[in-house]
């Protein structure tokens, strides 16, 4: 029998958020219109991940996680409702806001229920293609240690994969100084994007960021990117997740080093981690430790 969708509208109050608002600078934050549905509810992280369409002149569509810093809304959202909401950005910080809550049903298209890897498992020969259209694969990187992390080019918020390439950054300048070190470690970002980033927009992007433009030669850091397939493959190893019989990714965090053994030596699963701690581990790595 088919379900009869009930739908609810819950407006929220403004004066929930006013409190925390005049503790900020309005004047640095740039708002947008946000509009999805709501896919995992994190009151323990203030974290609501939300399936949105595209955010006029800001994102394209896709499936995130956004902080909500207000406990009281955790108490009326669920999972399946459509909720359009304002995302604010400011600086190095996002967030969101003010969201109004449409209550379809109770139903949602679950995440697949791939289990991460973990330190110490042993890591699959994928193959993917760099941004010189090389085909490479993991177990190439044997004898080295191998920092794995996934990006996509046109990711706006300031805390996802720009904090992940500018970490990246610190990390390759750093190491690029101890060259007994520089020449036993490999950098990878990976794509979650390859519809729009191709090998040529992976080598415009990754130049930028190393800042060496037309002599970059990705010897030490590369862009990978792959068919629909083999990014879905490498992703949910790592402990990305899709929704169920489809290919919609959900962009969750997932840093990985793998030692010189081709084995996981650590996972970074959020933004905090620090390129000084990572390079730390990377020269344990390098040294059997």
């Amino acid at each position: 029998m088919k379900k009869l969708s009930v739908v609810l509208i819950i407006a929220i109050l403004v004066v929930l958020t006013s409190a925390s608002s005049c503790k900020r600078n309005p004047a640095n934050e740039k708002r947008y219109d946000l509009k999805g549905k709501i896919v995992a509810i994190e009151p323990e992280k203030q974290l609501v991940t939300i399936s949105h369409e595209e955010v006029k002149d800001f994102m394209p569509a896709m499936t995130m996680p956004f902080k909500l810093r207000d406990q009281e809304f955790f108490n009326l959202l669920a999972v399946g409702d459509d909720v359009t909401a304002t995302l604010v950005v400011n600086g190095a910080e996002s967030w969101i806001e003010n969201p109004i809550i449409t209550r379809q049903s109770a139903d949602t298209t679950p995440l697949t229920g791939v289990a991460p890897a973990k330190p110490g498992d042993e890591v699959p020969d994928y193959t993917l293609v760099n941004q010189d259209e090389k085909e490479i694969r993991l177990h190439n990187y044997h004898g080295k240690a191998l920092l794995i992390t996934f990006i996509y080019t046109r990711c706006p918020l300031p805390e996802y994969c720009d904090l992940m390439s500018n970490n990246f950054a610190v990390v390759n300048r750093q190491l690029e100084q101890q060259p007994d070190v520089y020449s036993k470690i490999h950098l990878m970002s990976i794509t979650i994007d390859p519809d729009y980033d191709t090998p040529k927009v992976l080598r415009s992007y990754g130049a930028a960021h190393t800042e060496k433009y037309q002599e970059e030669k990705f010897d030490h850091w590369e862009f990978a990117t792959g068919t629909k397939d083999q990014i879905k493959g490498v992703a949910q190893f790592f402990g990305l997740r899709y929704f169920q019989g489809t290919d919609q990714i959900l962009h969750n965090l997932s840093t990985v080093l793998i030692g010189t053994d081709g084995k996981i030596v650590r996972v970074w699963s959020d933004n905090k981690w620090k390129p000084e701690e990572v390079v730390a581990e990377m020269q344990k790595a390098v040294a059997g430790k």
